[in-house]
């Protein structure tokens, strides 16, 4: 008989490393060689057991990591188990916001990160002109529905999350797009009036164009000059969430 077949591989941990939090970061390695995508189901408990040679409590502990962060989540009854999220935004920047609050972040900073990060990549984007968003950015740009608060608030956020991808830069894209769902989650009933949205198609249009024709610069200064009329926007009518701190959310 196979020895190695019943003995337990070994363990993916130096001494003096703290067990969960290594295996976690193989688990982690294993999601990413593998090419795990989103909704892919990890091995067994069983299985994870003999593969990493662990006691079941620093395995959960391990996947208990992994879930707090949002890389993982954890499907409970038959057929259930471990299961992988990805690297959403969302869950990036709920974690973000936990820092944030501890450091005494106020949302006056958030605007101006943004404010330096969107205009960039715009210009990324501008710069790459990848072929695979081209239609979808066409239709995004121009699908503006000014009545509707709730489709107004999808419009926006689905055009500036399709330039973060656009940009290319997975660190930007994640940081842009956790910043952007942070401050929408905050403001999310201060919108511009419906008498300014069309403004804003106007904008998106017109950056939407930039990108498309390859021109970096004015991709930037466009969604520079768009971004900062809605800070000031804010700043006018809700001057005290300026210096208010981000909460963890």
């Amino acid at each position: 008989m196979d020895r190695d077949a019943l003995e337990p591989r070994q363990r993916p941990y130096k001494r003096g490393d703290k067990v969960a939090q290594a295996v976690a970061r193989s688990i982690m390695r294993k999601i990413r060689t593998e090419g795990l995508e989103p909704g892919a189901h990890l091995p067994s408990e069983a299985h994870m057991l003999k593969e990493y040679g662990i006691g079941r409590g620093s395995l959960r502990e391990a996947l208990r990591i992994l879930e707090v962060n949002g890389l993982i989540w954890l499907k409970p009854g038959p057929g259930g188990g471990p299961i992988v999220s990805g690297a959403q935004p969302d869950h990036f920047g709920q974690m973000a916001t936990l820092y944030l609050q501890a450091q005494g972040t106020t949302f006056r900073e958030l605007i101006e990160a943004r404010l330096a990060v969107e205009p960039l990549m715009a210009r990324l984007a501008a710069q790459r002109q990848d072929p695979r968003y081209m239609e979808e950015l066409r239709r995004v740009s121009g699908s503006l529905k000014v009545d509707d608060d709730s489709a107004y608030l999808e419009y926006t956020g689905d055009f500036h999350r399709l330039v973060a991808e656009m940009s290319g830069n997975g660190i930007l894209s994640l940081l842009g797009q956790s910043l952007s769902d942070i401050f929408r989650d905050r403001v999310s009933g201060i919108v511009f009036p419906k008498s300014r949205r069309k403004e804003v198609s106007d904008a998106h249009v017109a950056i939407a164009k930039a990108i498309e024709d390859g021109e970096p610069d004015a991709a930037h200064d466009l969604m520079y000059e768009h971004m900062a009329k809605y800070v000031n926007y804010v700043k006018r009518g809700h001057p005290t969430l300026i210096n208010e701190v981000v909460d963890w959310r």
